[in-house]
């Protein structure tokens, strides 16, 4: 049951498609990553579109610098899942060359991109090879009129790009766009946002950009990022990591998981361990999580190193373990005492536990979509 003080009312917006992957309105919020291989390399840069949808990308973004990048991304298209969105700077020809080869959506960056009359040529790219566009401002490269008029990056400055580019895009009747206004600093975007929120209603993608490397840039985002969406802000995300780029995928889920938003894979509850611990929860947890990275199915798995908060814990997962005395603790199901093991047993118990379950959902979820086709038939 989902209690009144979890609920998390999002902002109402207008539905876009991106490829067929719905964005806004009562979609769920899409998680994006970005390759960080040469796009012109399209067998490196399949692996990592597949690394990416395998973690549970909904959405890849890919760059395309030039026209070697744009030249291979229609075999990359061909060889993926997931829709791919083509970067664009400067040269609003690759814009034109990607939608094309394939490109679901395209991200452009008003402060780069050129003048007017090349939107208008990117824009009817789009609308003839059916892509939405994402209009991506970002602090680091305003329009210099903007800079001279505010003197510095700041979310009025931010806003007011994105506003004049989405009137030139209403100009030309088109409104399958997005919006993102990013900034590296956490105020800036989050007021941005705040700010672009009132003024429109389309979807927004939300990000903290450039956030730093895999401990320093989680927090910066979950800090970012869980402030827009506890107030209903954002459609789509992506965590900005200099990292893996699975890594973004994972930390985005987990901002989603958190807030209740999104549910997929294991979660784990675990405590941070201490004196009363009857085994080492640490390493336990580590070995879990790598045992476990590829469940797909939401399931919640409670490992807690003593009997203090264990069990409470556990009433709220579907599995648990507590520790206990004589080398053995207790495996809860479905919030019940179930059966002891030792503790040496416990990690390849607990994950066979966890894939019985897995297999279990699975096969309901096959079995209600099943039902459905059989009802509308």
């Amino acid at each position: 049951m989902l209690r009144a003080w979890r609920h998390i009312e999002r902002r109402p917006s207008r539905q876009i498609m991106v490829g067929n992957v719905p964005v806004g309105g009562d979609a769920p919020i899409a998680v994006q990553s970005m390759t960080n291989t040469p796009t012109s390399d399209a067998k490196a840069t399949i692996a990592q579109i597949k690394a990416l949808e395998e973690a549970g990308a909904d959405i890849v973004r890919v760059s395309c610098p030039d026209e070697a990048s744009t030249a291979a991304l229609r075999e990359i298209v061909d060889n993926v899942s997931v829709p791919i969105v083509a970067d664009i700077h400067f040269h609003y020809k690759r814009a034109i060359e990607a939608a094309e080869a394939g490109a679901a959506c395209l991200r452009i960056n008003p402060g780069n991109i050129g003048d007017a009359s090349r939107v208008g040529e990117v824009v009817a790219a789009a609308r003839k090879h059916n892509c939405s566009i994402r209009i991506g401002v970002n602090a680091g490269s305003l329009e210099k009129h903007l800079l001279d008029k505010y003197g510095e990056p700041c979310p009025e400055a931010m806003v007011e790009s994105a506003l004049y580019h989405v009137g030139l895009l209403e100009e030309h009747g088109f409104r399958e766009y997005k919006i993102s206004v990013k900034a590296s600093d956490i105020f800036m975007s989050v007021a941005a946002y705040q700010q672009l929120a009132e003024a429109v209603d389309c979807p927004l993608h939300i990000g903290i950009t450039e956030a730093g490397g895999l401990i320093s840039g989680t927090v910066k985002s979950s800090i970012g990022l869980g402030s827009l969406l506890w107030a209903g802000i954002g459609d789509t995300i992506r965590v900005s990591l200099s990292s893996d780029p699975v890594d973004e995928v994972k930390v985005a889920f987990e901002i989603l998981k958190g807030l209740g938003l999104r549910h997929r894979g294991v979660t784990i509850i675990s405590c941070p361990s201490c004196a009363r611990q009857g085994f080492n929860v640490i390493e336990t947890v580590r070995e879990l999580e790598d045992k476990l990275a590829h469940i797909a199915e939401p399931i919640t798995l409670s490992i807690i190193g003593c009997v203090v908060n264990g069990p409470g814990e556990a009433r709220e997962t579907d599995i648990g373990f507590t520790g206990g005395g004589n080398d053995a603790g207790m495996v809860y199901l479905a919030g019940r005492p179930d059966h002891k093991k030792p503790h040496g047993e416990m990690v390849d118990h607990l994950v066979d536990l966890v894939k019985d379950k897995a297999g279990e959902m699975a096969a309901l979820r096959a079995q209600d979509a099943l039902d459905v086709v059989v009802e509308e038939n």
